[in-house]
């Protein structure tokens, strides 16, 4: 169990509102509350990431995802909270998957920067900059491209 911190500006723009996510002030937060979590839900399946009895609830007040639910292993625990946090509006995922294997040593997390490659940061990491296809596959199936990351964006950085 844990809780995330995210850029709320940065990730996949899946509310109606192009930059952040529902207002608690419009007509029926909870409702909206519903349909974000909802959506958050979708993408999640959309990657291809399964939990068993996955539950994805989202706070406009707090900009906080509580994702729940029994994982396979620590990858795809770590994927799904990465797609729940790398949305537009999102700020924190109150982590509280469990996993059905035992676990294996838990990924870093990082935001990335302006400027930076996945060779920038294999080498900052690793040591070597041709190490950038660990931290790719790593990332699948939300990067598609080893060239496509953005600023604020958070990757899993497995051990070396």
């Amino acid at each position: 169990m844990s809780l995330i911190s995210f850029i709320k500006e940065a990730g996949e723009k899946l509310f109606k509102s192009a930059h952040a996510a529902p207002a608690p002030s419009q007509a029926d937060p909870a409702a909206l509350n519903v349909a974000a979590g909802q959506a958050i839900e979708t993408y999640i399946a959309a990657q291809h990431l399964t939990a068993a009895g996955l539950s994805v609830k989202f706070d406009a007040a707090s900009e906080t995802v509580t994702v729940s639910g029994i994982a396979p292993d620590q990858a795809t625990r770590e994927k799904i909270v990465l797609a729940c946090g790398n949305v537009a509006g999102v700020t924190k995922v109150n982590d509280l998957l469990t996993l059905a294997t035992p676990s294996t040593a838990e990924s870093k997390f990082r935001a990335v920067k302006s400027g930076d490659t996945l060779s920038k940061i294999a080498k900052e990491e690793y040591g070597d900059a041709n190490a950038y296809m660990k931290i790719f596959e790593a990332n699948k199936p939300m990067l598609s491209n080893p060239d496509k990351i953005y600023p604020g964006q958070m990757l899993r950085i497995p051990a070396a």
